[in-house]
């Protein structure tokens, strides 16, 4: 079972810390789900993951080829009508890293080897949303560290199951 990864952004934004996630999962030999809740945000990291400091190969869900791309980008089951279907991504990852409240199930965790949930530190709903997540989740059993930039650099904060 994967272990679920919480991200409290509080010094860089998720534009930031996504292609870093995104290369070290690539780097594994993961293939890659990103999953937001909006499609103006998916497009946006779209833009960046085309164009920004290097190429990152991907797709946004609903192509011809989404079996075959390294990273996926996804909308979370009931964002939208246009929201993929509920279950793995067509690209079968083995990393999902999600935006802006997305959810992950326990059973998802179980079948991959990383989950990555990022989430404003400064947003008191979003704090609230990633909590209930972390809640969720391990108590279903899912091992979760909560890691924080608030010292400059990522620092593992909490892990459950620790004192």
């Amino acid at each position: 079972m994967g272990a679920a990864l919480f991200y409290q952004l509080t010094r860089q934004p998720a534009e930031d810390l996504v292609p870093i996630l995104i290369d070290k999962a690539l780097a594994q030999g993961w293939r890659v789900e990103l999953r937001g809740t909006a499609e103006a945000r998916l497009a946006r990291f779209d833009d960046l993951l085309w164009a920004g400091d290097g190429f990152v190969p991907h797709a946004r869900a609903g192509g011809p080829h989404d079996a075959r791309q390294p990273v996926l980008l996804t909308l979370a089951s009931g964002a939208s009508e246009m929201a993929t279907s509920p279950g793995p991504a067509a690209n079968a990852p083995d990393c999902i890293v999600t935006l802006d409240g997305a959810e992950v199930s326990a059973d998802e965790c179980g079948r991959l080897a990383r989950v990555c949930i990022l989430f404003d530190g400064s947003d008191s709903a979003a704090l609230g949303r990633a909590r209930s997540q972390w809640r969720g989740l391990t108590a279903a059993g899912v091992t979760a560290e909560y890691w924080s930039d608030e010292s400059g650099g990522w620092r593992r904060q909490a892990r459950s199951g620790e004192r």
